[in-house]
């Protein structure tokens, strides 16, 4: 197990826009290194196997990750792993969350309903880059059994080495958060 670093988070200029992004982890980026990005990661039973074979392709691209199961192809309900990543992320304890099961979207549709969580399915490389550089997601959320295997690789090493462009998508991405926000204050109206 990896122990998780509690960060605090830090507004950054993205262009003209103000966005709220992980000091450390921008930095990272902007040096084209994700070697010091910790990772909350976890799958259903569905997704357990490919889960397991990811490790060691994060091992080597550096990433550190806390695995938070499942353990075994054992059925599970997946929005109970989703949660507990989507938390990881909300609280700043993680830079980013990692979810496998079928097909990526039950566990995507969970870690959404956690404020602060912009969780995206990709089934390639060009989604999981534009879901960084223009939603700037922060969970990525894969499909075990609808995503060709060779193909899943290469989209965690684009997710990893792509960054939040910010400029116009920051504003784009406040509105998310607004939106948020408001549901939010409806809710403890």
């Amino acid at each position: 197990m990896v122990s998780v670093i509690i960060r605090g988070r830090s507004s950054l200029v993205c262009g003209l826009e103000k966005c709220d992004v992980t000091s450390r982890l921008f930095q990272s980026f902007s040096k084209g290194s994700y070697s010091n990005m910790k990772i909350a990661l976890a799958s259903d039973h569905a997704g357990f196997s490919e889960k397991e074979k990811l490790k060691p392709l994060l091992a080597e691209l550096g990433v550190e990750y806390f695995d938070l199961g499942t353990t075994s192809e054992e059925s599970v309900d997946y929005p109970d792993y989703a949660r507990k990543v989507a938390e990881e992320v909300a609280a700043g304890k993680v830079d980013q969350g990692l979810l496998v099961c079928g097909s990526g979207t039950g566990m995507a549709i969970t870690a959404n309903k956690v404020p602060g969580v912009r969780a995206a399915v990709a089934w390639s490389e060009e989604i999981a880059r534009l879901a960084r550089q223009h939603n700037d997601a922060n969970v990525l959320a894969l499909g075990s059994r609808t995503t060709p295997p060779g193909e899943i690789p290469n989209i965690i090493r684009a997710w990893f080495e792509t960054a939040f462009e910010g400029g116009r998508h920051a504003q784009r991405v406040q509105k998310i958060s607004a939106l948020e926000h408001q549901a939010k204050s409806k809710t403890t109206s």
